[in-house]
C-alpha cells in the first residue's frame, strides 16, 4: 500500500478536515465510507481496535490513526 487510506462517512467534520488537510498537503488518499458499508465499518471498528470513532487512518507504513488532529496528520505523514 503506498497511499493513506481513510474510513471515514460524509456527515463527520474530522474526516471533511483530514480530506482537506490531505488535498492542501498533495498526499494521496483513498476514502472508505463506512455510512452505508457494513464490511467497512466492522472493520474500521477492527483496526482502531474497538473504537467506533472516525475518521480511522491507515498510513502507508501500517500505522493507525483515530480521529487525528492537523498536527497529528503532519506529523505522521512530513515525517
Amino acid at each position: 500500500m503506498d497511499e493513506v487510506v481513510m474510513y471515514g462517512a460524509d456527515w463527520c467534520g474530522d474526516c471533511r478536515r483530514a480530506k482537506v488537510w490531505f488535498r492542501e498537503n498533495g498526499v494521496a488518499f483513498t476514502e472508505i465510507n463506512v455510512e452505508d458499508d457494513e464490511d467497512a465499518r466492522e472493520r474500521a471498528i477492527e483496526i482502531a481496535g474497538g473504537r467506533k470513532n472516525i475518521p480511522v487512518i491507515v498510513l502507508p507504513n501500517g500505522d493507525v490513526l483515530i480521529e487525528p488532529t492537523n498536527a497529528d496528520l503532519a506529523a505522521a505523514l512530513k515525517g
